[in-house]
């Protein structure tokens, strides 16, 4: 296993319906874990790079509902 971070920024708040599928969305093999920056509008996940993607967690999030704007680079 490769633990690997990304982070995106988001414009809209998720809301009651978006929390839930976030919920549903870290049950997905290979997400390792998800946090919010609410001040900063930044979303970060820990996942496996031997099984996804940052390309495949984005879908993964916009699929949640998340209003993902650009990825944000991690220095």
């Amino acid at each position: 296993m490769t633990a690997v971070d990304v982070c995106f920024k988001y414009g809209l708040e998720p809301g009651e319906l978006e929390a839930q599928a976030l919920n549903s969305a870290r049950e997905i093999y290979g997400i390792r874990k998800i946090t919010f920056d609410e001040k900063e509008k930044v979303v970060r996940v820990e996942y496996d790079a031997t099984r996804l993607t940052d390309k495949a967690v984005a879908n993964i999030l916009r699929r949640a509902g998340l209003d993902i704007r650009e990825k944000v680079q991690l220095v």
